[in-house]
């Protein structure tokens, strides 16, 4: 998988952030997940992005937001 998990260029849907190497917007897994969609229905929807970029996605924001609590 690339290091770079998602990437922001104003070439790719006008600088929105997506998953590296792909045009998925990283806010469309968001909307998935709070619509009760699970990761699997998403990656069903969305074959570009792997699960390990989701998995990764989700550990990097789970350390984020315990980083802020302590």
């Amino acid at each position: 998988m690339n290091d770079r998990l998602i990437t922001i260029s104003p070439d790719v849907l006008g600088g929105t952030p997506v998953f590296a190497g792909t045009r998925v917007p990283v806010q469309t897994l968001l909307d998935y997940l709070k619509g009760g969609d699970s990761i699997d229905e998403f990656l069903e929807g969305f074959p570009t992005v792997t699960k390990e970029q989701v998995i990764a996605f989700l550990e990097e924001a789970e350390e984020q937001i315990v980083k802020m609590v302590i």
